[in-house]
């Protein structure tokens, strides 16, 4: 067992626990929360319940004020397990409101769940637990990320070199057991990660009337990570209804297996696509379910970049839920003509980054983020970020920047 990790979202979860009576930390499945709530410094004192514990579920079940009823702070970690418990949660709030009442966790997304949803209206904070991020594997989460800094003040510092991003970083991923070294065979991992999430995780969320259907459908969004979401190609293809696909991309985006990253509108350009981008939220879950475990020669260069801009995008989405909770990400395109792969804004400002798996650019690689900075004045600055080891001013507001300085 490797020696406990700190995350990025460590810091803002005693803020959250100062301000909130509810406090609920949601994620995919075996990306970390348990072993943060059981592990990070301060929060040891909290009294801790698991309903992935029987009896405990069971007496959650048979009386939920019962369990719920406590004179100390309360965690209880796979909270969604047990729906009963949010409406008992509602009465203690209501009746004493204290910050830190509660601490919870779950594998499914209550806010997108309607009944545990509609009884923490106004009473919790919603925390996304991400895969691990670069900074958090390398243990750097002490510095302020990189984004961050270059938000408020664009300058580089001059000379050094910064290594590339290995293909071992994209096939592995985030996921604690995988990128920490706790298994040797990750195909194997991954494939029984799947098994689970099928077989238990969704039937916890709702009934699944096809287990092969949605098997099908979960490795076709993963040829289609880092895409514009195209839900009648994917039913087609999966040989699945409109409504049937519709519910089950809705399974995969509640249980955090995708996430719908939505288009950036607020620029002077016409016909901007308002169609969401679908991603896996894991590079290393997107690869296996894409059948591939290498970069060669012979696997598909666009996959491989989509795969790669799957992973900075897992990284981008730790950093601002974790570290940066008043920015956010978007995409930018053009209908048939430029397009931008991220887009961070924060307040008023915004950073427009394009991603290239490649260690060198040509000049139409700039092509997009010039129409992105031609047409929104409010952008601070434009980076291509590639794969490569120096960071260099191209011109006025824009930079080629190594992706490892990006992440940092």
């Amino acid at each position: 067992m490797t020696a406990y990790k700190q995350r990025d979202m460590a810091s803002i979860v005693p803020e959250a626990l100062n301000n909130m009576p509810v406090v609920v930390i949601t994620g995919m499945r075996q990306a970390g929360k348990t072993t943060f709530l059981q592990n990070q410094p301060g929060l040891g004192q909290r009294l801790y319940l698991t309903l992935d514990d029987f009896p405990q579920l069971a007496a959650a079940k048979s009386n939920p004020d019962g369990f719920v009823s406590s004179e100390e702070p309360l965690t209880i970690d796979e909270a969604h397990k047990c729906p009963e418990i949010f409406t008992a949660i509602k009465r203690v709030v209501d009746k004493k409101r204290r910050p830190g009442q509660f601490l919870l966790s779950g594998s499914a997304n209550f806010a997108l769940l309607k009944n545990i949803r509609e009884s923490l209206a106004g009473r919790a904070l919603y925390l996304e637990m991400h895969p691990f991020s670069r900074r958090e594997i390398s243990g750097r989460i002490s510095e302020r990320p990189f984004l961050e800094s270059f938000f408020r003040n664009q300058k580089i510092s001059k000379g050094g070199r910064f290594k590339s991003i290995h293909a071992d970083d994209v096939l592995t991923g985030g996921m604690p057991a995988v990128c920490l070294g706790e298994v040797k065979n990750r195909g194997l991992w991954f494939k029984g990660y799947e098994q689970t999430y099928l077989e238990r995780d969704l039937r916890e969320i709702s009934q699944v009337e096809n287990l092969m259907a949605l098997r099908d459908l979960l490795h076709l969004t993963a040829l289609r990570t880092g895409q514009l979401l195209s839900p009648s190609q994917l039913g087609r293809d999966a040989k699945l209804s409109a409504a049937t696909t519709s519910r089950y991309l809705s399974l995969l985006e509640t249980s955090f297996i995708i996430t719908r990253l939505n288009p950036y509108l607020r620029n002077r350009a016409s016909r901007i696509i308002k169609t969401p981008k679908l991603y896996l939220n894991d590079s290393g879950l997107a690869c296996y379910f894409a059948g591939l475990d290498r970069f060669g020669s012979g696997s598909r260069e666009t996959l491989i970049g989509a795969l790669f801009e799957t992973y900075v995008a897992q990284n981008l989405m730790n950093i601002i839920d974790s570290v940066w909770p008043e920015a956010h990400l978007y995409f930018w395109t053009i209908q048939g003509r430029q397009e931008v792969d991220f887009i961070i804004e924060a307040g008023r400002s915004c950073l427009a980054l394009e991603i290239k798996w490649g260690a060198k650019w040509q000049e139409r690689d700039l092509a997009g983020l010039k129409a992105f900075l031609s047409s929104t004045p409010h952008c601070k600055g434009a980076i291509l970020g590639y794969n490569g080891g120096d960071a260099v001013q191209l011109g006025e507001k824009l930079w080629a920047l190594p992706m490892s300085l990006v992440l940092s």
